[in-house]
């Protein structure tokens, strides 16, 4: 089983270029997106000839913004949008995807905005994320992936000690939360099994940062630890265009 997750900075955008190809050349059985930043109808017009994936959107209310969207070739035994908690629901940051062996949980973490000034959501975000994941791990394993915002390590972004404590996505408030989801014994699974290897998910557009591989690792596979004997592969694919973001894909050998 091969889950793909990409944040890909609004599905209008992206479905204007090769993401249809990207795809069919990734092969996902699950496909999970981030930031697709439309509501449910435009989202499965845009991926109509998509036809042999289930879709499952959890839209944001404010056009143009945020939301969430899984594709499953396998249909999922039940679908939620969580954290029932305002002022989360509207921005439809979550979509949750029952399977037989796990929980897939599909991710938008708010960015904590210029010059910080979102910190204290994103704070509260955290904190109620962390509950919902911790419930959710009592009932089976849980896959959770996607755009998280925070480059947990100095190895995960391109100039650390520049941006620690002044840019979004790598203060020390981001971090302890990232620290407090691993505790809970959730595996960032791509740096267990590369543990030294630089590599970036995201790029901004401004600065030819792509270009300079100038980038962060925000997008992750956060897994159980009773799915790690099943995990195959681990993959960033820094080479599939389209987005800010790249794709990233885990593999289960079930």
């Amino acid at each position: 089983m091969r889950i793909i997750s990409w944040n890909v900075n609004g599905i209008r955008a992206i479905a204007q270029k090769n993401f249809i190809q990207d795809v069919a050349q990734l092969k996902p059985d699950i496909l999970c997106l981030q930031e697709i930043k439309a509501d449910e109808a435009t989202v499965r017009e845009q991926l109509k000839s998509l036809s042999e994936y289930s879709i499952y959107v959890n839209p944001a209310e404010k056009k143009g913004y945020s939301g969430t969207a899984i594709l499953t070739r396998q249909p999922a035994l039940s679908v939620t949008t969580a954290l029932d908690d305002d002022p989360f629901v509207p921005e439809g940051r979550v979509l949750c995807a029952e399977f037989d062996r796990f929980f897939l949980v599909n991710v938008y973490v708010p960015n904590s905005g210029q010059g910080l000034k979102r910190l204290d959501y994103r704070e509260q975000w955290d904190t109620t994320f962390l509950k919902y994941l911790k419930e959710l791990q009592t009932q089976k394993p849980v896959v959770l992936c996607g755009d998280m915002n925070v480059a947990h390590r100095p190895i995960d972004l391109k100039n650390d000690k520049s941006n620690y404590n002044k840019t979004a996505g790598y203060t020390q408030i981001e971090i302890d939360a990232m620290d407090r989801l691993l505790a809970t014994g959730l595996a960032d699974i791509y740096r267990e099994q590369n543990p030294e290897k630089v590599a970036y998910t995201y790029w901004s557009y401004r600065f030819k940062a792509r270009e300079r591989n100038t980038g962060w690792r925000i997008d992750y596979f956060l897994i159980s630890p009773e799915l790690r004997p099943q995990v195959k592969d681990v993959t960033i694919y820094d080479q599939v265009m389209g987005s800010d973001h790249c794709p990233i894909g885990l593999e289960f050998e079930f």
